[in-house]
């Protein structure tokens, strides 16, 4: 089969993105995706500026995405069984691990697989099949790859699972490796879509309270949509939140603190905000971010405390991030704050850098 297309092009760090046209013959092994919406991610900004080293170029970004199938071999299945057809909407996995390595195999943790491919990461379009990121019309997908089939009656707008695929999916992997009690009061850093998932999976887990710390009033307001109380860190003095914070647990500090920002200050003042006993959870970088002084003694093992990376996700994660936003729609499509066509992918980049959105979606 073959395919003619566009996409948007990445040739070297810090250059505009060119749009580009494709001819393509797809393996009969492979699948062809039309895409309905793709998500411009944080992390497509650190690679835009060369700051990811799994990047090859040249590349066409995009590890977010919703589409259409057009073409797929006979039999396919999504991952709970359900038989995928020609014009079924879906949601796919953005890393395909090998199976077989001592991660996959032995620790089953695929995320951390070092054969993980990714697409529109570390996928080259100068390598077949070429068409491998989501800044583009189209999309062909190795076999291996995992697929969730999206009821359209319920998902009527695919621009609203995006977000799944990356900042759900991710979040939905933190909360696996620590998840709050019920009744916990749980910090988060950063009104993203990173923290904005982990808002709302942190009251689908039964966190009572859920406190939020971010400097942009739009993005704080859409956590308040989810009974989150925010702090403008614009506002506010790291002592003043300290001190809040210290009033509102009785002088314990949070169960958790989730950080989304990928930055060292964030790191250094949540570490502060933690509970004995309680745990830091650090899910926002995609980069280096600077380096934080412990004091292993005073901050970690005398307070008895847990601190947890988080990277990536693998495809229960997605599975768990999809479910998360099918019960919330409403609150969902308000993540989504801006649309551009696939020819204005630099400007969703853009706009994405300077925090202009919450989340950019591009529309082919």
């Amino acid at each position: 089969m073959k395919i003619e297309t566009t996409a948007m092009v990445l040739q070297a760090p810090g250059r505009p993105l060119e749009e580009r046209h494709f001819e393509v013959d797809v393996d009969p092994h492979y699948i062809v995706v039309r895409i309905a919406a793709a998500g411009v991610c944080g992390s497509d900004v650190h690679m835009f500026h060369g700051k990811d080293d799994r990047v090859p170029f040249p590349i066409i970004l995009g590890h977010e995405g919703v589409g259409i199938l057009e073409y797929l071999p006979d039999g396919l299945v999504d991952i709970t069984g359900k038989p995928l057809s020609s014009g079924d909407l879906v949601i796919w996995n953005r890393g395909l691990s090998c199976g077989h390595c001592y991660f996959c195999a032995v620790k089953k943790i695929p995320s951390l697989c070092p054969n993980r491919k990714a697409y529109g990461i570390n996928m080259s379009c100068k390598d077949y099949p070429h068409l491998s990121g989501c800044y583009a019309r189209h999309i062909v997908i190795a076999p291996g790859t995992d697929f969730i089939k999206l009821d359209q009656a319920v998902v009527n707008d695919p621009a609203i699972m995006v977000a799944a695929a990356c900042s759900g999916a991710t979040v939905a992997h933190a909360f696996e490796l620590v998840r709050p009690d019920m009744g916990d009061t749980v910090v988060v850093q950063g009104p993203g879509p990173l923290g904005i998932f982990a808002c709302a999976f942190a009251r689908a887990y039964g966190a009572e309270n859920v406190i939020v710390i971010g400097g942009t009033d739009s993005r704080l307001e859409l956590c308040r949509h989810v009974g989150a109380i925010t702090l403008n860190r614009n506002k506010t003095t790291e002592g003043e939140r300290r001190d809040f914070i210290r009033r509102f647990t009785d002088g314990r500090g949070a169960d958790m603190v989730v950080e989304t920002v990928g930055t060292a200050a964030a790191v250094r003042e949540g570490l502060s905000l933690v509970r004995q006993g309680g745990a830091y959870l650090s899910a926002g970088f995609g980069a280096p971010g600077g380096l934080v002084e412990i004091d292993p003694f005073g901050d970690i093992t005398r307070r008895n405390i847990r601190y947890q990376g988080v990277w990536v996700s693998d495809t229960r994660h997605v599975f768990d991030a999809v479910s998360l936003v099918k019960k919330m729609p409403e609150f969902f499509i308000k993540l989504v704050t801006h649309r551009f066509p696939l020819s204005e992918a630099n400007a969703a980049l853009a706009a994405m850098e300077h925090r202009e959105v919450i989340k950019a979606v591009l529309i082919p």
